[in-house]
């Protein structure tokens, strides 16, 4: 599989605080917008109906476009799901129990495709306790887009997290990481080393078999 460095990769808003699922979510204070709700659009075709309008004009009411967001708006983490894990598995520090934190809560996440490339990170404190998980991105057979932005936001967002892992499947079953996993993972730990957040390794995913790149002796 490939993990591919792009400058225009397309924002995840869902991942795990406190051991849940998260997301960013934003108050909207607009007031007057004019979208038609279901009940509205109903209420027009009673209306043309009363008025023996021809059945194919039932299908041309018009939906009037929303006024643009123009005002700034207030943003915050909210929690979207528990992930409870057994109490040998909140230590988070050997590849092992990365692996099977990956096989209880991030492959058993409804939109994970196991068919394609995801790249997830785990959220751990300066005690390499577990806090939470964040999908970041689902690409394609063989490759995910990787940015380290998307990578540390939640992370940075969150507060009090001291070290991530890694981790991405290979659909193939093989976890042998190929030379665009170990320049994103090398990447990524010199945008971590900037930000003081630790990145403690990168498990890749098999079907049964796992690989850690910190074993392997790729990071430096």
């Amino acid at each position: 599989g490939r993990l591919l460095n792009s400058h225009a990769f397309p924002i995840s808003e869902e991942g795990v605080f406190h051991s849940h699922r998260i997301k960013i979510k934003w108050s909207s204070a607009l007031r007057g917008e004019s979208n038609p709700t279901e009940s509205n659009l109903q209420q027009q075709v009673d209306d043309r109906k009363e008025n023996n309008v021809e059945p194919p004009e039932l299908f041309k009411i018009e939906q009037p476009n929303p006024r643009k967001r123009k005002d700034p708006q207030e943003y915050k983490i909210v929690a979207l799901r528990e992930c409870p894990v057994p109490d040998q598995m909140k230590l988070c520090d050997t590849p092992e129990q990365a692996d099977a934190y990956w096989r209880l809560h991030i492959q058993t996440i409804p939109y994970y495709n196991p068919d394609c490339e995801c790249f997830a990170i785990l959220l751990l404190n300066t005690r390499r306790r577990v806090k939470g998980h964040h999908l970041v991105s689902i690409g394609t057979l063989d490759s995910v887009l990787v940015h380290p932005r998307e990578v540390f936001r939640i992370a940075i967002m969150m507060g009090g997290i001291s070290a991530i892992i890694l981790a991405h499947n290979h659909p193939s079953g093989d976890p042998s990481p190929s030379d665009a996993d170990i320049k994103i993972t090398r990447d990524l730990i010199r945008a971590g080393q900037l930000l003081k957040i630790e990145v403690l390794d990168h498990i890749i995913v098999g079907a049964q078999t796992h690989a850690s790149l910190r074993s392997m002796g790729f990071f430096y």
